[in-house]
């Protein structure tokens, strides 16, 4: 299965995007694009992750900016969280 994303009716102010599939290569660019657009409109964000079934170290490192950014992940996988910190130790570059 490929990416899949799907913008999630809430109420207004807040935008929710639910990603399903695997997360890399142009799927992490069009992941920053769509909230980037919507950050310009001052809506609180948030990534649910409940139907990811893969991501790569570029995805991993894409979430971590967008969760330092304030970007609220939701249902996000053990692994992926496990992953995201232990990039956060290591300090590398995102």
């Amino acid at each position: 299965m490929t990416c899949k994303i799907e913008r999630v009716p809430t109420p207004v102010g807040f935008v929710v995007f639910r990603v399903s599939g695997r997360i890399d290569g142009g799927y992490v660019e069009l992941l920053q694009e769509l909230t980037e657009n919507e950050k310009t409109a001052k809506c609180r964000l948030a990534l649910d992750l409940t139907e990811i079934t893969m991501v790569n170290l570029e995805a991993v490192r894409a979430l971590s900016v967008a969760e330092g950014n304030g970007i609220e992940l939701r249902n996000c996988p053990a692994y992926v969280r496990e992953w995201i910190s232990r990039e956060r130790e290591r300090g590398l570059p995102e």
